[in-house]
């Protein structure tokens, strides 16, 4: 009797996963959302479940089984150049995570073709967009098997730059979110206070200001004691001083009188947590110089370790596999997927930039089905919420960034020794602050340069 239960819950299931992304969430209980914001979120699943599976690949004790892998990882690794000179337990997590993450990337670029031109529900490909999971499943797995039979040769090379250049984007699309963030949350919050006549959201709004601006100093003051040197570190100097200088010009320019006339909704919130998404690149970019001298590791930091003189022997550190800046790396990420797959905006800017549709986000009412079911709302029949291309473009280079973040920015041609150092990340991350703070600041000035164009 169990048994027929089970294949009936099996089955139930697999119609499911079969079915329309409603179905797939919403057939065990009731659901109110919107059709495009269900669909969202399970790309942004599959999204997580393989960077879960990344995590779990440079886990130590895993390299046990990856190496099990035919010429995976065979005496020694199959790198050319990397002969005798590397321990396999150690890259093969990092091999791993390239494949997975590579596979992720050609499955979201995949959808990101087919799903060109799309402008309603009612295009034929709209139900390969919103439902078909099992199928879009297996297709994930087979192209995760089938990139860990890709032999090395230039793989890993070629592939460690189209990750610097697809982070390098995806860092500015986290700093767009962000903005469009802190306007959403300044904005409901200063209605709350004028429509209640409630002054405690305002003090909530300057609390959170004054935090912001609080923790990001405190950053700035931490990076000149631990990642300088009075006669060395020169461009760690520079990197801080002129973010600092660059953080405190956005926070001044934001409340000035020209700036709040032409938009009252910018202000110090939205300044102060650019400011601190800053210092985290800032953090992050010095965190991948090679030397140790400058770029001190944590553990170092809070038990006074020192840990830049080599070992007497001459042989290889042991990896560290996480680090602080990674960590912190993923919980932003995590929230920007969540953020761009349930966002409602009414920022006009943002929306242009990542194609989505004015407040046509999480909210639904939902409809009955014909099993007397609450289902989620198709509110695409007339046109799309989002551009779905553009969507499998963010989650595509998002792919990349986690590739970059778990592998340290590790670049192939080097030892082992340098796997989680290397000047090229701290360019283009520092590179993504500027241009993220001149993006801002743009988005302040805009408004003034060409005042006959709608910028609310």
């Amino acid at each position: 009797m169990g048994a027929c239960l089970a294949l009936c819950s099996l089955a139930s299931c697999a119609s499911c996963l079969c079915g329309s992304a409603p179905c797939l969430l919403c057939g065990c209980c009731c659901c109110s959302s919107n059709n495009s914001t269900i669909t969202r979120l399970v790309f942004s699943f599959f999204l997580l479940l393989g960077t879960l599976v990344s995590v779990i690949m440079i886990l130590p004790g895993m390299e046990t089984e990856l190496r099990k892998i035919p010429g995976f990882c065979q005496g020694g690794s199959a790198i050319p150049g990397f002969e005798n000179q590397v321990n396999c337990d150690v890259i093969v997590g990092y091999k791993s995570v390239y494949r997975m993450c590579f596979a992720m990337t050609c499955f979201f670029f995949l959808f990101a073709a087919i799903m060109i031109r799309v402008r309603s529900s009612k295009d034929p490909r709209a139900p390969i967009q919103n439902g078909f999971w099992f199928f879009k499943f297996l297709i994930l797995i087979g192209i995760t098997v089938g990139a860990f039979f890709i032999p090395d040769g230039t793989f890993p090379t070629v592939w460690f730059y189209f990750g610097v250049v697809g982070s390098f984007i995806f860092i500015l699309i986290q700093l767009i979110l962000l903005i469009d963030f802190a306007h959403s949350w300044n904005k409901a919050w200063v209605e709350n206070a004028e429509d209640g006549d409630n002054k405690c959201w305002f003090a909530g709004l300057l609390s959170f200001t004054l935090l912001h601006y609080a923790l990001a100093f405190t950053a700035v003051v931490l990076f000149y004691v631990y990642y300088t040197q009075p006669d060395d570190c020169t461009e760690h100097k520079v990197f801080i001083s002129l973010n600092l200088i660059l953080c405190i010009i956005i926070s001044i320019v934001s409340i000035l009188p020209k700036i709040q006339e032409a938009q009252p909704q910018s202000g110090l919130l939205q300044a102060s947590l650019i400011s601190l998404y800053t210092m985290y690149v800032t953090w992050s970019a010095m965190t991948n110089n090679p030397n140790r001298n400058c770029n001190p590791s944590l553990l170092s930091i809070v038990s006074n370790i020192n840990t830049t003189e080599p070992s007497g022997d001459g042989t290889q550190g042991q990896v560290q596999w996480w680090d602080a800046q990674s960590i912190v790396g993923l919980l932003i990420f995590l929230f920007c997927t969540l953020y761009a797959s349930i966002r409602s905006s009414s920022n006009t800017q943002v929306n242009k930039l990542m194609q989505t549709e004015e407040g046509r986000g999480s909210g639904g009412e939902g409809v009955v089905g014909e099993d007397g079911k609450l289902r989620a709302m198709d509110d695409e029949e007339e046109k799309v919420s989002y551009s779905y291309s553009v969507f499998h473009f963010h989650l595509c280079l998002a792919s990349l960034y986690i590739m970059m973040t778990l592998t340290n920015w590790y670049q192939p041609e080097t030892t082992t020794q340098a796997m989680h150092s290397s000047m090229p990340a701290v360019w283009v991350k520092m590179s993504s602050s500027w241009l993220g703070l001149g993006l801002y600041l743009w988005t302040l000035v805009a408004p003034l340069i060409f005042p006959n164009r709608d910028f609310n």
